[in-house]
């Protein structure tokens, strides 16, 4: 599989949600994908691993996050509870159950539909996952809150984008973190990326244990928002007995780093899941 296939971008259709619209597409035929992308990120982040799950036959829906990319900035809250009700609201209008990739906060909303609603999930992916609050002092703290307020969102992210993508990064680098920037420029977006980026995973740590569905974890052994990468992924995989994959020369972002290694991780995990509903 090329590492840097050219992706093809679809068209933005749209799910009335209250409050606004929550901007996916949808596209192949057989069971159900819906991949999360992360805070101040598109849903072009899969760009790269979504033509591939198609080809190996599955449908696939990549969505927005509310406030985010082709979704409304109108929404009161932002995190991972309300990202979980979009996604279940999403495999409700596809017609589920589906499997679930979360990359980043994607992978805490994933977690919370899992355990809530267990009939409409066969199978989690979580991707550079954050399913727990990551240990930061005071001063640390602050300095996010500052950075990420809605005057300078924008200029801020643009700099710390090249930190996650550490190890390899895509061809289309440059173009894409222009795209990701450009789209927190439009009016309303970077307020709603700063109360994204307050977002608390403490409420899908707490339903952890209450995950059945079979699970991956991918986790590029870069990934510096992590201390220890492999340790973060053996922690999840021992709470919810999920395989993991370590995917090598990769930060925050493998799905787009390295699809090679990270497209034939998921489609093998699909593979495994058969027909189990």
């Amino acid at each position: 599989m090329p590492t840097d296939p050219k992706p093809h971008i679809q068209s933005a259709r749209h799910l009335a949600r209250p409050e606004g619209k929550i901007g996916y597409d949808v596209d192949g035929v057989g069971h159900l994908v819906v991949l999360v992308p992360g805070m101040g990120d598109l849903r072009d982040t899969y760009r790269f691993l979504a033509p591939a799950l198609r080809q190996a036959g599955h449908r696939v829906a990549s969505t927005d996050l509310r406030g985010h990319g082709d979704s409304d900035a109108t929404f009161a809250s932002y995190g991972d509870a309300e990202t979980a009700g979009d996604i279940v609201a999403l495999v409700e209008e596809l017609g589920g159950p589906a499997v679930i990739v979360g990359n980043s906060m994607g992978a805490g909303a994933g977690v919370l539909v899992a355990a809530e609603r267990p009939d409409l999930v066969r199978g989690l992916v979580l991707v550079g996952p954050f399913v727990r609050n990551a240990t930061l002092s005071a001063k640390k703290r602050l300095l996010l809150r500052v950075a990420m307020t809605p005057l300078w969102a924008a200029a801020s992210w643009k700099s710390y984008l090249p930190k996650l993508y550490a190890g390899r990064r895509p061809a289309d680098f440059d173009a894409y973190r222009d795209r990701v920037v450009e789209s927190l420029r439009r009016p309303g977006y970077a307020r709603a990326f700063s109360l994204t980026t307050r977002t608390s995973h403490a409420a899908a740590e707490a339903r952890l244990d209450d995950v059945g569905a079979p699970t991956l974890v991918v986790m590029g052994a870069q990934d510096p928002d992590f201390p220890e990468p492999k340790a973060e992924a053996d922690w999840i995989a021992e709470k919810l007995h999920a395989a993991v994959v370590m995917v090598p020369d990769a930060g925050h972002y493998p799905q787009s780093q390295r699809p090679d290694v990270t497209s034939d991780a998921v489609i093998v995990f699909l593979k495994s899941l058969g027909d189990r509903a």
